[in-house]
């Protein structure tokens, strides 16, 4: 059971009791009579292949509260997009596949190219982007639900429990965003977030500052996330990331367009388990030393635009604050694990430290480098007023994907 603590601005829905389910739907069914809901699933073609997508599938029936279901599909070849389409046929829910590996996506995309308003980096950020396009397209609902799709511990519930904030007409929410406890046989999981990103963000604050942005993340339970759900017209003209600083650079827009009594954090599942990156200190640019170096530098460019000036000098006591701060948590998380009968491998987590601290140096070095660099992909608002006809294109590639007898026929 969690308290009800508040510790900021952002107001925090916490789980003090266990809802009974059933009442949770009657609930969210009766809020969609009035906003519309889709779900969006971003997703690789290999994570269809896995228990935990069956076991979302098998959820997602039930949630009747739901009326699209907008699937990111990447990575698929033709027959595997009609494995995809046969995958999700069953739901209830209307079901679009974005095969955005497909002939007719990629021309979509080319076009989009050719006016500098859309990125070729494949990705999650990418994926969630057209998802959002998409889904604006169709007009079906006024509140948009994302979650990833390698959840082993997926419960029915979760989804409701994520777009409540939003869907219920008595709140004023644009946005949420999910939290819970990482564990996983019998340990803490969520390495980027508790070893790099709360103490960089908390050394940030001693270095450059108690900005009101940097008290603002730290208000977060988990930054990274990817659970989370938002007003469709709110995700108008939202901006996204391309790289792995999408959940940093989500946090970072709402930050910009709106007022932090607007945003929320929801307690979403006791447990949460799903596919864990491996930490090897060799890999440099990849694993987690890449996933923390496109976080570090979307911090860095978002301070900057507020003022912050860096220099080598800079980068290096944040190092060293940084690496003092994270020494401090690794005590704090092995008290909380020993006492709720968890194991720690200290030795393990302080070399991660070692490794995510030399990340800031190198994110630091390159930030210097390219100071105008942006992963941004423009808001779809954007996209639309430099091609009128945008939604329209997205929509037909869709739906002519579905319609198609012939794919995957040599």
């Amino acid at each position: 059971m969690a308290d009800f603590h508040q510790g900021g601005p952002i107001t925090t829905l916490h789980r003090i009791l266990d809802r009974n389910p059933e009442e949770l739907a009657y609930e969210m069914n009766a809020f969609a009579r009035q906003r519309r809901q889709t779900l969006i699933l971003p997703c690789l073609y290999s994570e269809l292949e896995t228990p935990a997508m069956t076991t979302i599938v098998e959820g997602l029936k039930q949630a009747t509260y739901i009326d699209q279901i907008v699937v990111g599909l990447d990575r698929a070849d033709a027959q595997q997009y009609l494995h995809a389409r046969e995958f999700f046929k069953d739901l209830p829910q209307h079901v679009r596949i974005l095969w955005n590996d497909g002939p007719r996506l990629r021309s979509v995309h080319d076009r989009l190219n050719e006016n500098n308003l859309a990125r070729y980096e494949p990705g999650k950020g990418r994926n969630v982007w057209y998802c959002l396009g998409y889904t604006l397209a169709s007009g079906r609902s006024s509140v948009i639900g994302i979650h990833d799709c390698d959840i082993a511990t997926y419960t029915p519930d979760l989804p409701a429990k994520l777009m409540y904030p939003i869907a219920n007409p008595a709140f004023n929410f644009a946005f949420a965003k999910g939290y819970y406890a990482r564990v996983a046989n019998g340990t803490l999981k969520g390495r980027v977030c508790r070893l790099f990103v709360t103490p960089l963000i908390r050394a940030l604050k001693q270095v450059v500052g108690k900005t009101d942005f940097l008290n603002y993340l730290d208000c977060f339970r988990y930054a990274l996330s990817g659970e989370m759900a938002i007003r469709t017209d709110v995700a108008y003209g939202l901006r996204v990331a391309s790289d792995w600083g999408l959940e940093v650079s989500m946090l970072s827009e709402m930050y910009r367009n709106h007022t932090v009594h607007r945003l929320a954090q929801v307690d979403i599942a006791d447990i949460y388990d799903h596919k864990h990156r491996e930490f090897d200190p060799a890999q440099k640019d990849d694993g987690l030393s890449r996933m923390a170096s496109d976080i570090a530098k979307s911090l860095f460019r978002k301070l900057a635009t507020q003022g912050t000036v860096f220099t080598p000098e800079t980068f290096r006591t944040l190092k060293a604050t940084y690496y003092r701060a994270a020494l401090d948590l690794i005590e704090q998380y092995r008290a909380d694990a020993l006492f709720n009968g968890l194991k720690i491998n200290r030795d393990e987590e302080e070399n991660c430290v070692e490794v995510l601290s030399e990340v800031i140096i190198s994110a630091g070095q390159h930030y210097l480098e390219n100071p105008l660099e942006s992963p941004f992909i423009p808001s779809w608002q954007r996209v639309e007023s430099a091609m009128g006809d945008i939604f329209e294109q997205l929509s037909a590639a869709v739906e002519d994907d579905l319609n198609d007898m012939d794919i995957g026929k040599v």
